[in-house]
């Protein structure tokens, strides 16, 4: 009989403790989808991140998700980053969705003439990366090197694209992306390359930045190529007014004569050729125009004020046609200040007549 009752007594806790596992592992703490947001950080102690989950309510028991990591050898298995749960999700799945690091990623957009700084600042805003943490890194002459650039920095070759991004994703990371993005292009584009183009992979990228940030206007990149590339050839200077701004520390959005008179490595009033590298990052539209100028003989280009530039071949013509766009441009800014102020309605009291 008391050997009868022992084994009673041992299936009954048996049973009872395989009921706990079995309703711990397979039942959600709610039956509603509430969704909650965990970032695990790299080298995290996992009972540190059992007891964020049980906090946040997306699991009951954080001392029984602990021995559940440790029976399925997971503890140090899974993978940091910042994690979606659902309150209705059982222990086992979210441990699964750790194990296969299934974490939350962002689509990030980095625009065409961003420079290191300005993608920096986008990553900042998101809070996805501290934008002093990029700059230093897309800065370091060591890790410049290892990723196979001729540069003091990874400028011209972080290539502008949507990218899926995750939080707690290192610097060195989102760079080696963007990098790779680049030469991926950069290889499709340098194979169609004319017999005997001679400008290097550095120059290349170089004057495709400046292309970019002369015009926005995907027709004008070829027209806007030839002009640099016949005056390179003619040894003028480019004159380019993105490449001063780009040399100017702490540039307060006017373009001074002084500026234009002050000799820098990216002033192309004051040297000749090219700067010493790149000024943005040029997209592929660019890229194509840096290596496939439009056949035109054209020497000068001038702003019409509208997005688009009127093209010459002589500086006659080019002294010309920006005496004109900057005479339309002083007649209708004046038109546009005339307007405003009709529309101003003065009060009552100031346009009654004092007696």
């Amino acid at each position: 009989m008391k050997i009868d009752s022992i084994i009673i007594a041992a299936s009954t806790i048996i049973l009872i403790a395989a009921t706990h596992i079995y309703t711990f592992l397979y039942t959600p703490p709610s039956m509603e989808k509430a969704v909650k947001t965990v970032f695990v950080p790299q080298g995290a102690s996992f009972n540190i991140i059992a007891r964020e989950l049980e906090k946040e309510g997306i699991i009951t028991n954080a001392g029984k998700f602990s021995l559940l990591a440790k029976f399925k050898s997971a503890i140090t298995k899974i993978k940091a980053g910042e994690y979606e749960f659902s309150t209705s999700m059982t222990p086992l799945e979210v441990l699964d969705m750790m194990l296969k690091g299934e974490v939350k990623d962002y689509a990030i957009t980095i625009p065409e003439g961003y420079n290191i700084r300005e993608i920096a600042l986008v990553l900042n805003n998101i809070n996805l990366l501290d934008k002093d943490e990029f700059a230093a890194k897309a800065m370091n002459a060591t890790f410049v090197a290892s990723l196979g650039i001729d540069g003091d920095s990874v400028e011209g070759y972080l290539f502008p694209d949507t990218y899926r991004l995750t939080k707690g994703i290192s610097a060195e990371e989102i760079i080696n992306k963007m990098v790779q993005r680049f030469n991926a292009v950069y290889n499709e584009i340098a194979y169609k390359k004319p017999y005997g183009f001679k400008m290097s992979k550095k120059q290349i990228v170089t004057l495709a930045s400046i292309i970019e940030k002369e015009t926005g206007d995907g027709v004008e990149r070829p027209l806007i190529s030839a002009v640099f590339h016949n005056r390179i050839k003619k040894g003028m200077r480019l004159e380019s007014d993105p490449t001063v701004i780009y040399g100017i520390n702490r540039f307060n959005g006017n373009l001074t004569r002084k500026d234009l008179l002050t000799k820098t490595p990216y002033n192309t009033y004051q040297i000749y050729g090219l700067p010493p590298g790149p000024i943005a990052n040029p997209g592929r539209a660019s890229l194509e125009a840096a290596v496939s100028p439009s056949d035109e003989k054209y020497l000068f280009f001038v702003s019409k004020n509208n997005g688009s530039h009127y093209f010459s071949k002589s500086l006659k013509e080019h002294n010309s046609a920006v005496q004109f766009y900057q005479k339309a441009w002083r007649k209708n800014k004046k038109q546009n200040m005339e307007s405003r102020i009709k529309t101003i309605k003065l009060p009552n009291s100031l346009l009654t007549p004092k007696m």
